[in-house]
């Protein structure tokens, strides 16, 4: 289960215990903080996961951009010793590394807009929990004083104590409501497209290896002059 997945299940989780512990909303408040917490810390753990894939990536596509100029240069100088043969190894090893470096590169971009999303995911996280923490003791000290209207309207009216805890409840529910919400649309977001186009064109790039490298030894021979 991915990251996104398993806190919009913390959040649905929230909601229900919500429902059951309905009786004492001040320790709902309290356990709700607590489980955004404990979130954020595992949101921390896998955004640090992220960014250090995204920095991988990047060295790989960097690391085979500069084999790629170094065969390119071993090419030139076989060229230049007279050795046609060799040339041509070495461009036909030049050109998949070519053909990797694309995929490195298209790896390393989904890596860096992963990384992205998580950490969008990880500052909205530290908003809400901020906002929570700076709303508690008003939320704390509203839903003590509902308990006691609940008490109070107790002697005289039982459907007046019964609105007032329902009262009380909603306004839980929609704050949870309105974080499962955007969870939701954080996950739909990390969904990433397949390009079925690029997936085909693997199919039919095999073929046109040999005369690409009858094209790129040409083409240095008639740089060099020869």
């Amino acid at each position: 289960m991915g990251i996104l997945d398993r806190f919009t299940t913390i959040v649905k989780a929230n909601i229900n215990e919500l429902l059951e512990k309905a009786e004492d909303p001040a320790k709902m408040v309290d356990q709700y903080l607590v489980d955004l917490t404990e979130s954020l810390a595992e949101v921390k753990r896998e955004t640090a996961g992220v960014m250090a894939e995204e920095a991988r990536t990047k060295r790989a596509a960097d690391a085979n951009a500069e084999e790629v100029s170094r065969m390119e240069d071993l090419a030139k100088k076989a060229l230049q010793a007279g050795n046609e043969g060799d040339a041509r190894i070495f461009l036909a090893k030049k050109q998949k590394l070519e053909t990797t470096g694309a995929e490195l590169t298209k790896a390393a971009d989904s890596a860096k807009a992963n990384a992205d999303k998580m950490r969008q995911m990880h500052d909205k996280l530290v908003s809400d929990i901020e906002d929570l923490k700076s709303r508690r003791e008003t939320i704390k000290a509203k839903m003590a004083v509902a308990k006691t209207q609940e008490k109070v309207a107790g002697f005289t009216s039982g459907a007046d104590k019964a609105e007032n805890a329902i009262e009380a409840f909603n306004r839980m529910e929609e704050k949870a409501d309105r974080m499962l919400d955007t969870a939701d649309a954080m996950a739909e977001l990390s969904t990433e497209p397949v390009d079925d186009a690029e997936t085909l064109a693997e199919k039919y790039s095999g073929a046109a290896n040999s005369a690409a490298v009858d094209d790129e030894l040409a083409r240095l021979k008639a740089e060099m002059g020869l």
